[in-house]
């Protein structure tokens, strides 16, 4: 067991991996928010603002989880959901979800994981989040089916 010294900083162990969060949002105001509140509850993030710059992080790294904004760029309304599209092909699947800094998304019956973000739902969000990380860690780990 570590010791904590008055004066020294304490680092988590070595072996302790977060699960990484990759938020995509063409905003820097809300591309922050998300950032810090997702750091703050615990996980690893990285931060694009483009799709271009969230198609090389996905490349370069393995996430658990990709947020993005459905329209990252006024008039570009498909660029946030072909990030999705393009993180969900993956050889490692990371859960996908669209965000939002609105307070209503548009409903459609056959529509993926969606939600909100504004003030007053962030343990909406910090539940919503592990949530489909959860997801994600199921459906990559299933138990063997027992021969009968």
């Amino acid at each position: 067991m570590r010791k904590f010294v008055a004066g020294s900083s304490y680092a988590a162990p070595r072996n302790l991996q977060l699960a990484r969060v990759l938020v995509v949002h063409g905003d820097l105001a809300p591309r922050l928010a998300l950032q810090t509140i997702l750091q703050a509850g615990g996980y690893a993030v990285d931060a694009a603002a483009t799709p271009s710059e969230a198609l090389t992080k996905l490349d370069e790294g393995r996430y658990d989880l990709v947020l993005s904004e459905a329209e990252l760029k006024p008039g570009e309304h498909h660029a946030g959901r072909n990030v999705l599209a393009y993180a969900r092909v993956k050889d490692y699947h990371p859960a996908t979800a669209v965000i939002t800094a609105a307070r209503r998304l548009p409903t459609r019956s056959n529509s993926r994981q969606q939600f909100s973000v504004y003030a007053e739902n962030l343990p909406l969000l910090l539940g919503k989040v592990a949530e489909l990380i959860g997801l994600r860690a199921s459906r990559r780990y299933r138990p063997l089916r027992q021969a009968v």
